[in-house]
């Protein structure tokens, strides 16, 4: 079955950075676009970014567009998510995700989602 596994999260300073990781494992995944969305405390989701399943193409959210940076190694069925300059409205979970796609064009259909990990901002 479809797993996805994130890492890499936790507590940093206001202008740090975490690279964040999803494992993923039940699918193929260089045929498929993935994405991160995150969800800030008592807010809804929020779209991060998405990656096509050959990596060479991206979009981001205009909140993280110039910090945050995702990309794939289809090799070692691993997605990731650089976030440089962190700010603590940056604080949410975050999960990785699936899409039923390999463009990636819309967050919509994402049909797989991992269970999360926590990144906290704060001094």
């Amino acid at each position: 079955q479809v797993q996805l596994v994130e890492s890499g999260g936790g507590l940093v300073q206001p202008g740090g950075s975490l690279r964040l990781s999803c494992a993923a494992s039940g699918f193929s995944f260089s045929s498929y676009a993935m994405g991160w969305v995150r969800q800030a405390p008592g807010k809804g989701l929020e779209w991060v970014s998405t990656i096509n399943a050959d990596g060479d193409s991206t979009s981001s959210a205009d909140s993280v567009k110039g910090r945050f940076t995702i990309s794939r190694d289809n090799a070692k069925i691993t997605l990731y998510l650089q976030m440089n300059s962190l700010k603590p409205e940056d604080t949410a979970v975050y999960y990785c995700a699936k899409d039923q796609t390999n463009s990636g064009s819309n967050w919509s259909r994402y049909d797989y989602w991992g269970q999360g990990t926590q990144v906290t901002v704060s001094s």
